[in-house]
């Protein structure tokens, strides 16, 4: 009986592996919408953001070998889109001013909170954990290009007024 069951899980997890998600990744060429283009991200920065925030928040996701074995490929697909559909740094200049500045006060604050990166992510990713040093670097960037943006830009075109 037991052996009926493991050969029947078997055969399942064998079967799952034809049905693989859509990796969504276009590394090949750079988009004009990427957040470089619409805020000055110094090199430092970039590199964190690349390190710790852009398998999920972009759309260079490097996809690491397991995400070829299902149901975890499934899972970590529907994860990696819901970070992007949260926040994706190359359509940043696709957002609205609103949107963009409230996305760069999110990124501060879940840094600041521990957030982000997920630990999920940081327990594989181990080269993705952000030191506090690291963290006040992401930090004190948001706080600038916000900043950039308040002089650019009507506040009322970047805040809903309360």
């Amino acid at each position: 009986m037991i052996k009926k069951i493991l050969t029947a899980l078997l055969v399942i997890l064998l079967v799952l592996q034809v049905f693989r998600p859509k990796k969504d990744n276009n590394a090949s060429a750079p988009s004009p919408a990427n957040i470089n283009q619409f805020a000055s991200v110094p090199d430092d920065v970039d590199k964190l953001l690349r390190t710790s925030c852009y398998d999920c928040h972009s759309n260079t996701t490097v996809y690491p070998w397991y995400t070829n074995i299902q149901p975890i490929g499934w899972w970590l697909e529907d994860h990696i889109k819901e970070g992007k559909g949260e926040l994706n740094f190359d359509e940043f200049g696709n957002y609205n001013l609103r949107r963009q500045y409230h996305k760069l006060e999110e990124v501060a604050e879940l840094v600041k909170e521990n957030e982000m990166p997920l630990k999920s992510y940081t327990l594989v990713h181990t080269e993705a954990k952000l030191s506090e040093e690291q963290k006040q670097q992401i930090i004190l960037w948001t706080d600038k290009a916000m900043g950039d943006m308040r002089a650019k830009y009507p506040i009322d075109s970047l805040v809903k007024k309360k």
